[in-house]
């Protein structure tokens, strides 16, 4: 996700001059990339309908800076019933037709019908493996991977997880789900922890 969400936004040393506190370089850009990184980025996230809306989120920014869908995310939230699986599985080509009007979103035909596909996908999920989380949580053995980051350089795109994950997901229907989209969500749900060792999130993130 570093990489990924990296696009438009400064490389600065993110030191805060009250608190001293150091955030990852890549949330030192914006004020929305700051309170996203503080509050939420790589905390471990186990509501399915959380889950749902990051995997949806992430597959809408494929191709785009991720500033892109942080603005936009409140209207995410309406034109998408929440990030209700139940209620987007059931939309119609209308309203997909519908979506594709409105300025709030990213207006890519196939992006807003992979919400629709991947609704359908992720309640037959639920229905086999009790919930999204029991099913996503068991590729990294329900604990999140500790990494020990330096440098923005050493973070991967993807990884062997990352396409793991991206393979069994393309398997069961989802789609926008590529192995670094994945690895994007696995580190915006907590499922590594890639915050640099110098951030003073890193810390609390460890178990």
């Amino acid at each position: 996700m570093l990489k990924q969400h990296l696009r438009g936004s400064k490389l600065v040393t993110n030191r805060n001059p009250l608190t001293g506190r150091i955030r990852c370089p890549w949330a030192g850009s914006k004020k929305i990339y700051a309170s996203y990184h503080d509050n939420e980025w790589g905390i471990p996230q186990h509501d399915d309908q959380k889950l749902f809306e990051m995997l949806l989120l992430e597959g809408a920014q494929a191709g785009l800076n991720w500033i892109t869908i942080l603005n936009k995310r409140e209207n995410y939230r309406r034109c998408f019933d929440g990030f209700d699986p139940h209620k987007i599985a059931g939309y119609s080509d209308a309203r997909i037709d519908q979506l594709l009007q409105d300025p709030g979103i990213v207006r890519n035909r196939l992006k807003i019908r992979s919400a629709r596909t991947n609704a359908r996908a992720f309640l037959a999920v639920q229905e086999e493996f009790n919930s999204f989380n029991d099913y996503i949580w068991q590729f990294v053995e329900g604990a999140p991977r500790q990494n020990a980051w330096k440098s923005m350089s050493q973070v991967p795109a993807s990884t062997d997880e990352s396409k793991i994950i991206s393979q069994d997901l393309k398997r069961r229907g989802f789609t926008f789900v590529g192995s670094t989209i994945c690895y994007a969500f696995m580190q915006a749900t907590g499922m590594v922890n890639d915050h640099l060792v110098s951030c003073f999130r890193y810390r609390t993130m460890v178990r």
